[in-house]
Formats: C-alpha cells, structure tokens, sequence
C-alpha cells in the first residue's frame, strides 16, 4: 500500500510541476511579444500640422491590431501612437472587424473615450 501512496505522491508532484514549467513559458513568450510590440515605437511621435500661431491639428487616429493587441497609429497609419493592453480578442466581432480593417477615430478625447471603454 505504502508503494501505491508514494507513486501517487510523486506523480501528483511531477504534474504540478509541469503545470509551473508550462504556465511559465506562457508568460514568458507573452513578455517577449509585448517588448517587441513596444520596441516598434518611436523615440518621440510627436508628428502634428503646425499652423500659424500656437494651434495645432492633428490629422487623426487609427486603430489597428499588432500581435493580437490593439495599437494606435497616428494619420499616416505607420506611426506607432500608442501600444494598448487591449487583446483584439476581448472585443465584438463587428469591431474587431473594424479594428482590423483599420477604424479611424478623429480627435484625441474620442480616442481616449474609446481605450478607456474597451480596456480592463
């Protein structure tokens, strides 16, 4: 009986550990995709239409999917405005559509009304 008991205990140990060994690289591989998603940002994006005086306007926002996430480029669409925590998976599928198709949004307060809706 003792034997029956003791490779129970080790099985039970050797799954849990495979289950941390797993979970593990789960998160590290998610690491790497979110650091490589931030490393595609620019220095400084700071590309708006100056006119005369002070003000400024900008052109913009589109959102778009990169690795999954939800990202924010600027009017050209290749500027990298902002990188979101937004998995395109948690949305509807009508804007996950949308958002693939690239879904553009035209001030700065409606953006940020819509990352804050849509994020956790």
């Amino acid at each position: 009986m003792k034997l029956r008991y003791r490779i129970g205990f080790f099985a039970g140990i050797f799954l849990i550990v495979c289950m941390i060994g797993i979970g593990y690289q789960l998160s590290y591989k998610y690491a790497l995709e979110r650091q490589q998603a931030k490393a595609e940002l620019p220095q400084q994006s700071t590309q708006s239409i100056t006119t005369k005086g002070e003000a400024t306007k900008n052109e913009g926002y589109y959102l778009c999917e990169l690795h999954g996430y939800v990202v924010v480029y600027l009017y050209d669409k290749k500027t990298i405005f902002e990188v979101t925590d937004i998995p395109l998976t948690d949305l509807p599928e009508e804007l996950q559509g949308e958002i693939q198709d690239g879904k553009y949004i035209e001030t700065e307060d409606a953006l940020y009304g819509f990352l804050e809706n849509y994020s956790s």
